[in-house]
């Protein structure tokens, strides 16, 4: 199927339209905003707890950070020669077949967007704390979410400006840390220089297990391709946000670490979450926690909105092609997918409300990777199964980038099988669900299809 054709194999489908308004710095700050959540600011006391050495840290994020471009660089392929929204549901429709790509989309369209839009907003009600101290984390997270809901629904314009705005605002309060952790913060006696003992650290389980929840803090780097409809120039373009936001949030994670073990020693962080308020109040006092509490709220607003603004794309895109979703696709005047924004808030506030956010996190995440592992390996299968195809980006330092990107996935699945089961064998089901219901959408079609031929009473 030529890059130029819409929908997929089983449902015509048509290219979001109302044209391409999304610059390549807008896309950049989705990629910047999904990525940088609480995850950097509260797991450096877990990993120097079993890696006390400022090196091996510094390593461990910078080596998540490239298996991360080793997915950008797949991705950026895959979304150049099919530039239409929907990330997965998109990818793995084109690489392999209908029924894989609505399990993608399937597990992002329900849960996969709106579970970690619910955990960032109680976050945000946690971290305001600081700054409201007599309000409760609840009303904070739900009116948060609706801002931002409200925001993404006048359309891409606005929302585009917003996120821009919230995200600079994000890496300005980072960087104005970093800059007061270099200069205001007494230094600890830690070293940054490799040592003889680091080579064993870095082979060890600790630096494994390490690995898969930096990870976790890097995912959100595919982000833009959720919205490759609303981009302008996406073949060009797309693989430009991506390389970009990634290699930025590269250099603003391995900075905060270093900073965190410069201002704060290492027997005072071990173990600990709130990594970022023991280094705050190293470097500004006893109001330091307030102040980091103050720019992880910040943060976490932009964090919010790239998550408002993407994941109602993957619905948006199942009901251009699935009739049975039609009313998912309806945008409003000014281009916003309304009932598919609508809807995700709703769920979002029902985990919120239920506080099941966490628990439906933990077994999605299986999911999540098993689609992103299958996308990666369509890449490698679609230069061999049709290597005619156009390809205005390819794929850098192929097929090391891709292997090392499956590999690194491959390990992630394993320690969620080992170590959480259950929840891996619940996020299959929720899989196995999107099936079942793709056959009964499939069915349905087939029959109205039969329904309304030609010649027929």
């Amino acid at each position: 199927m030529a890059a130029s054709e819409a929908g997929s194999v089983a449902w015509p489908g048509r290219l979001l339209g109302g044209g391409s308004s999304v610059s390549v710095i807008v896309a950049t700050a989705i990629v910047v905003a999904d990525m940088v959540g609480v995850g950097v600011f509260t797991s450096l006391g877990f990993q120097v707890k079993d890696i006390p050495s400022g090196f091996s840290i510094l390593l461990l994020w910078t080596v998540g950070g490239l298996v991360a471009l080793c997915g950008v660089f797949s991705y950026s392929e895959l979304g150049a020669m099919f530039p239409r929204s929907s990330g997965e549901y998109n990818f793995l429709s084109r690489a392999y077949h209908p029924a894989f790509g609505f399990l993608a989309g399937w597990v992002s369209a329900t849960v996969g967007f709106a579970a970690p839009v619910a955990l960032a907003a109680m976050a945000f009600g946690e971290y305001a704390k600081s700054v409201f101290a007599d309000v409760p984390p609840m009303p904070l997270a739900i009116g948060v979410v609706w801002l931002v809901s409200l925001v993404q629904l006048t359309g891409v314009r606005h929302s585009g400006t917003f996120q821009l705005i919230s995200t600079v605002l994000k890496v300005a309060l980072i960087v104005a840390f970093l800059i007061a952790g270099a200069i205001v913060g007494a230094p600890q006696p830690v070293s940054f220089a490799p040592s003889a003992s680091d080579l064993s650290r870095v082979i060890s389980a600790p630096f494994a297990i390490g690995l898969v929840f930096v990870m976790y803090s890097f995912s959100g780097w595919n982000a833009a391709t959720y919205i490759i409809g609303e981009m302008r120039n996406a073949k060009q373009n797309l693989p430009r946000a991506l390389l970009t936001g990634t290699l930025i949030v590269l250099v603003i994670y391995v900075a905060l670490n270093a900073v965190f073990l410069h201002t704060a020693p290492i027997d005072r962080l071990s173990g600990q979450l709130d990594v970022a308020s023991i280094s705050g109040r190293y470097i500004f006092g006893d109001i330091g926690g307030r102040i980091v509490g103050a720019m992880i709220c910040s943060g976490l607003i932009s964090s919010i909105s790239a998550m408002m603004w993407i994941g109602p794309r993957v619905m948006m895109t199942m009901g251009e092609d699935i009739p049975a979703l039609r009313v998912f696709s309806v945008r409003s005047p000014s281009g916003a997918p309304a009932y598919a924004i609508l809807f995700q808030l709703a769920v979002a506030c029902l985990l919120l409300f239920t506080r099941s956010f966490e628990a439906v996190l933990d077994f999605i995440q299986f999911a999540l990777l098993f689609c992103s592992f299958f996308t990666v390996l369509g890449v490698i299968k679609l230069r061999m199964t049709s290597p005619e195809l156009p390809r205005p980006y390819r794929a850098w330092g192929y097929p090391i980038t891709p292997l090392v990107f499956l590999l690194v996935t491959a390990f992630m699945m394993y320690y969620l099988l080992t170590e959480r089961p259950l929840q891996s064998f619940l996020g299959t089901l929720i899989m196995i669900s999107g099936l079942l219901i793709y056959a009964v959408f499939r069915k349905r079609a087939d029959a109205g299809a039969v329904t309304t031929s030609p010649g027929r009473e």
